[in-house]
């Protein structure tokens, strides 16, 4: 009989051990939410005498960990994985469960709690402080549900120390992980009346969670109630960004973009350090088709650097098990590996977009929103109309250096606009941020400009300054202090035909580094549909793809267009192979959310009747079943029709 589990995914270890002390090594670099769940297993076989120790693991999710009881239940079931010894006369000396060790991480107070199981033995659970993949469905039954509200429920206020979305600088009561995770969970299942009674308790002493409740009310098809509860809450605190989102989210959707523009302008106002306020007046913008007003709003947006998730470097394993269940092998599914079919063109490895995490890729698919509505052509010349370009630069700063009776410029200077007589200071370092990502585009000859900023203001200090236009916005507190229109239209005295060149070069803005660089990277993808929103090409495009290789990936985004589109036949073919592919888990997860996305259409009555028209295998059958079981259980929309 084999050492390894028949149908758990595991690593053997060099040394009995090495997992467990690696991961204790490293809990001091855990910052938010910790690594998954580390199972560590024993196995021994022989007799006592000429005992023989094989020490593997696995990761976990999912597994409930309210108890050290419910940890051990886990630990003693492995025992039921190992294989059966096949000797034929007797029982032989085979491989069994010897000890099993189970780490969870607790991200509010910051330890790693382990659960030791000795089989046959006791249950020790213990504490190891900071200095010191396979996947369960999480919640199984609606009781389980409801301890899992009761702990949200009396931890809410911690959630802030558990971090956020990689978008959000400063994590907040209401904008973190677990505020995240709640509206997920239930909004993937359409079930947000659970979290709307969550959310109305925690209101009563944190009146920011009213932007949470009227998510869950809007996700539920109760917009007055919505629109009550964010004019009660603005009226109470109208400077509340999340609220102002949810507010400016519900305009948009209603065809107000107008609207929305003014209050995404509010909440710009309101946390002008956040890059998600910048981000939604840039959305507001493009829908209002003020193109070159999104551009310099999207040139505002404060970045950030992507903090990756908490993983630590294990040992490597000396052996390596993956298994396949009997059916899934025989359903022809798994396709045989083989050298061509992993070749693909060098530049399409390398493009750097797949690679943007955080700030710079939501501002990336903003980039990309902009470019599917005016054009490839159209971007670049609006582009060149509201930033300061290479050649006008130039030609400006050999202007200047004339101006100044042959005073030579440095080259590699970086400035954005002439100052007109009266006006004040120059430029500092610090007016214009330079920030920095990691891309071949960083090879531009103007790329070292910034770098130069404080030599260049200091040795012309009465030509330079700061980027300003000829008109100012009518608000005082407007975040763009500019507008795109000219300045001779509102009635300046001063007449066209004496605006020399200078003067235009003034109304222009210098372009930020990062959103230089996404210029670039979207010359180089420019011909990736899926990326730059031209949905029938790239649904053409992952159909080809399965045609000539399985891939999860293409299947995942066509199960969501053929959920967008409601067709019922190709999103059951594509949510079984996944299905088939993946195994294990009912939800949450992406499959499940577009099931019961189309149950909203159909119902799952017709669905299940489909289901059993396509006279799958029974394996198959049953693992797409679990989806509709759960339905049924916790009262999803559409499991009654």
């Amino acid at each position: 009989m084999s050492e390894l589990f028949k149908d758990i995914p595991e690593f053997v270890e060099t040394s009995i051990g090495e997992s467990v002390t690696a991961r204790t090594e490293t809990l001091a670099t855990f910052r938010e939410l910790g690594p998954p769940d580390l199972c560590h297993v024993i196995k021994s076989s022989g007799s006592k005498t000429a005992q023989k120790d094989l020490g593997s693991y696995h990761y976990c999710s999912g597994v409930e960990a309210s108890s050290s009881a419910s940890l051990a239940a886990y630990l003693n079931s492995l025992q039921f994985s190992v294989e059966e010894d096949t000797a034929w006369f007797g029982k032989g000396n085979g491989w069994r469960v010897r000890n099993g060790t189970y780490c969870c991480f607790n991200a509010f107070s910051r330890v790693d709690m382990r659960v030791d199981v000795k089989i046959p033995g006791g249950v020790d659970a213990y504490v190891v402080d900071l200095r010191g993949d396979k996947k369960l469905d999480p919640i199984t039954t609606p009781e389980a549900e409801g301890r899992f509200l009761k702990a949200a429920e009396a931890l809410f206020f911690k959630g802030w120390q558990l971090g956020s979305d990689p978008e959000i600088q400063v994590a907040t009561v209401v904008t973190n992980h677990l505020t995240s995770a709640v509206i997920k969970y239930f909004a993937d299942s359409f079930r947000l009346d659970r979290a709307a009674n969550l959310f109305e308790r925690m209101m009563v002493n944190e009146p920011e969670v009213a932007s949470l409740l009227a998510k869950s009310y809007i996700g539920m098809n109760e917009e007055i109630k919505a629109v009550k509860i964010m004019h009660t809450a603005l009226s109470n605190n109208p400077q509340s960004y999340p609220i102002l989102h949810t507010q400016c989210d519900f305009l948009m959707s209603k065809g107000k973009p107008e609207w929305a523009q003014q209050i995404a302008q509010q909440a710009v106002n309101s946390a002008p350090s956040e890059f998600v306020t910048w981000a939604k007046l840039t959305e507001t913008y493009i829908e209002l088709g003020q193109f070159d007003q999104a551009l310099l709003t999207l040139n505002s947006c404060p970045m950030f650097t992507f903090n990756e998730r908490d993983l630590h470097r294990m040992p490597t394993p000396l052996k390596t098990h993956l298994p396949i269940k009997k059916f899934i092998a025989e359903s022809g599914i798994l396709d045989e590996e083989s050298a061509r079919d992993n070749e693909a063109d060098v530049a399409l490895i390398r493009l750097p977009a797949p690679g943007l995490r955080g700030t710079f890729a939501k501002a990336y698919s903003l980039l990309t929103l902009l470019v599917s509505k005016i054009g490839w052509d159209e971007l670049l010349k609006t582009r060149s109309q509201v930033f300061v370009m290479e050649e006008e630069y130039r030609l400006h700063k050999t202007t200047a250096s004339v101006e100044l009776n042959g005073f030579a410029a440095d080259e590699n200077a970086s400035t954005a606009g002439i100052r007109g007589s009266g006006e004040g200071a120059p430029n500092t370092p610090s007016d214009i941020p330079t920030i920095r990502i990691s891309t071949e585009s960083t090879r531009t000859p103007n790329g070292t400009q910034l770098h130069h900023q404080k030599k260049e203001s200091q040795q012309m200090d009465t030509v330079l300054e700061k980027p300003e236009t000829a008109q100012v916005n009518d608000e005082p507190n407007s975040p763009i202090g500019m507008k795109a229109d000219d300045a001779s239209a509102e009635g300046e005295e001063e007449d066209e035909s004496t605006v020399d060149q200078p003067s235009a070069f003034a109304n222009k803005r210098l372009c930020e580094r990062w959103l230089d660089n996404l210029f670039l990277v979207l010359y180089e993808v420019s011909e990736l549909a899926s990326r730059l929103h031209h949905k029938e090409e790239a649904k053409d495009a992952f159909q080809r793809c399965l045609d000539s290789k399985f891939s999860a990936k293409a299947l995942i985004k066509l199960l969501e267009m053929y959920s967008h589109e409601g067709d019922l036949q190709r999103t059951l073919n594509a949510a079984i192979r996944l299905t088939t592919w993946y195994m294990d888990a009912a939800y949450p997860s992406m499959i499940a959310h577009y099931l019961f996305k189309l149950g909203l259409i159909h119902g799952h009555a017709k669905i299940q009747y489909t289901l059993l028209s396509m006279n799958l295998p029974v394996g198959i059958f049953e693992i797409m079943q679990g989806y509709m079981k759960y339905g049924a259980a916790f009262n999803v929309e559409g499991s009654e029709f």
